[in-house]
């Protein structure tokens, strides 16, 4: 198991690496003609800008996917892993789907290149895992965090899907205007909002999308024992955060202030709150005893 700790520390820093290279080129890069002129001189130059171009934001993604799986099966085992990873890979593709085909339940809108394969020529395959580690990083630290309140097993399990779906949505609040408006956009809305470019239906349907495949993996998870990570809750935390750092860069940079604020109000702060609830309060022995012979 401390082998694939380390794998999932290596997997953190080069999604976080990748994900400042691709801000480079966004911000920096892409805004000056004249900076791409003096790229192209090099040879080394034209290439690194090109790849970051065509594949930068699958690999980033990719990596968290990866460092999200494994930190899940390590730490929750094979079951509760795939049984949260598989309901938020396929229902968000599925929304996505139905998004980019028919405009419900997000609005009109449509993918452009730069982050992968498109499945069935609409959205691209990344995008339904990046629902997924994001959505499962706030999801188990709501969990962990409400359990040390020790609210009734209904209500904590609600209130875990509720605020997961929640800091999910507002982690769109702030990286939407800004993917969509950038240099070059990644998606473009058809059928444009008032909020910032988005329609108000957009984040409708993704707490919608977020509900629904965190209550799916909470039935599922009632299904077998689960041993929350209480003490072992920094890369859903770090996946987070810079995720959420990534898309208010992004979002500054556009001079868009008022999503980051209310993203950082509605997403990091409730987030925090709970991950200082689960990681500070000491454990007890009955409710050690609790986390390991009771069903969530």
């Amino acid at each position: 198991m401390k082998r694939i700790s380390s794998t999932e520390n290596y997997l953190l820093i080069g999604h976080i690496l990748s994900m400042a290279f691709g801000l480079a080129g966004i911000i920096l890069v892409l805004p000056n003609p004249s900076f791409q002129a003096k790229l192209a001189e090099f040879e080394w130059g034209s290439t690194i800008f090109g790849w970051s171009m065509a594949g930068g934001g699958v690999v980033y993604m990719l990596l968290a996917t990866a460092a999200v799986a494994l930190y899940a099966y390590r730490t929750l085992g094979l079951w509760h892993w795939l049984s949260f990873m598989l309901p938020a890979i396929i229902l968000s593709l599925g929304s996505e789907l139905l998004g980019t085909s028919t405009g419900f339940p997000f609005g009109e809108y449509r993918y452009l290149s730069g982050l992968g394969y498109k499945i069935a020529g609409l959205v691209p395959f990344t995008i339904p895992l990046s629902w997924f580690y994001v959505g499962f990083s706030a999801y188990i630290i709501a969990l962990a965090g409400l359990k040390r309140l020790e609210l009734g097993n209904w209500l904590r399990q609600l209130g875990a899907i509720v605020f997961g779906s929640l800091c999910l949505t507002s982690w769109d609040f702030v990286l939407d205007p800004a993917m969509s408006q950038a240099p070059v956009p990644f998606w473009v809305w058809d059928q444009p909002g008032a909020f910032f470019g988005m329609p108000y239906q957009n984040f409708a349907g993704w707490m919608a999308t977020g509900i629904l495949f965190m209550a799916v993996a909470a039935w599922l998870w009632n299904m077998k024992p689960l041993t929350l990570p209480n003490n072992d809750l920094r890369l859903p935390l770090a996946i987070y955060l810079a995720n959420f750092a990534f898309a208010t860069i992004l979002s500054l940079a556009a001079g868009f202030y008022i999503p980051v604020v209310l993203g950082i109000i509605l997403g990091v702060v409730p987030l925090v709150v709970l991950y200082g609830i689960a990681t500070n309060q000491p454990v007890s022995p009955s409710e050690t005893k609790t986390l390991a012979t009771t069903n969530y």
